[in-house]
């Protein structure tokens, strides 16, 4: 008899591919050797397609205050009991993706990053009403949330490059814990700079943000980006201390994004599919992480 869990095709979200019954291979060791690891700052590169969106939301689910952790039962790091204990849902999380931040010219970008910033301030609205931020702190907060008459976000641009600064800030205040900060696709804003013809324009923009919310950042506990490329740290990384950088020539974190083969073999057992493993590894087997074969999911 062959398994029943439907295929996840296109989902990204970890609370949905676990609640919904997709078939989910088990990532969540990443927690543990992040946390073994754990620079200030994380920098995991990988090709598209190799499962980041859907890790940097599994870390989401696992850090952040309120989460459920019984999204975890059965998964790897359930089994570290210790670990669970001290970081499962302790933390406030800010968790963006810039996979959306383009435009034919800087000031459209820049329009879209605004509202990718703005949409995740918006979440955590109950700072208005709380008296552990000061009044021009929750005045400050307003401005990251206030929009103008046509529904836009219209934060200022030097608030703008300030935003996840103030917003790491104030949520440290508000739990009395240090934040974690996670960012997905965080190259795409500069690649499509580059082809648009506003990469200095762009590097500024985002150096700006980058510098002020990850270097000497004290409400800052960690922080994990994703992307493609290796931006030169000299762009948009200057000034960083403790700055980890993971590509695909690093051994640690090889088995975390693609599929390794005994995963492919686990998963073609259980659909009923074992006798096309050859022709899966010749389609899409060949990456090389580290010193482990990976294949491309």
């Amino acid at each position: 008899m062959t398994g029943n869990a439907r295929l996840p095709m296109g989902i990204e979200d970890f609370e949905e591919m676990r609640t919904q019954g997709y078939y989910y291979v088990d990532k969540t060791g990443l927690i543990r050797d992040l946390l073994d690891h754990l620079g200030k700052v994380n920098l995991l590169t990988r090709p598209r397609r190799f499962g980041k969106t859907l890790n940097i939301s599994m870390l989401r689910c696992f850090f952040e205050v309120g989460s459920d952790g019984g999204l975890f039962d059965g998964l790897e790091i359930s089994k570290e009991k210790e670990l669970c204990r001290q970081y499962m849902g302790r933390f406030p999380v800010i968790s963006i993706s810039l996979k959306g931040v383009s435009g034919r010219t800087f000031d459209e970008a820049k329009g879209m990053l605004r509202s990718i910033l703005g949409n995740e301030a918006l979440r955590f609205q109950f700072l208005l009403e709380s008296d552990c931020l000061s009044e021009p702190e929750r005045q400050q907060y307003r401005k990251l949330i206030e929009l103008n008459e046509k529904g836009v976000f219209s934060m200022a641009d030097e608030l703008l490059k300030d935003s996840l600064f103030k917003l790491s800030q104030f949520l440290e205040k508000y739990y009395g814990q240090k934040t974690v900060v996670l960012i997905d696709e965080y190259d795409v804003p500069l690649d499509k700079a580059y082809r648009s013809g506003y990469y200095d324009d762009m590097v500024e923009l985002i150096s700006g943000l980058f510098g002020q919310v990850l270097k000497t950042n004290r409400s800052l506990y960690f922080a994990v980006l994703t992307g493609c490329l290796r931006i030169s740290r000299e762009s948009i990384f200057t000034g960083l201390n403790n700055f980890n950088v993971y590509t695909i020539k690093d051994a640690r974190y090889r088995e975390y994004f693609g599929f390794t083969d005994e995963e492919i073999r686990d998963m073609l057992s259980y659909y009923g599919f074992m006798e096309q493993y050859d022709a899966v590894k010749q389609w899409y087997d060949g990456y090389q992480f580290g010193n482990t074969g990976i294949y491309c999911p």
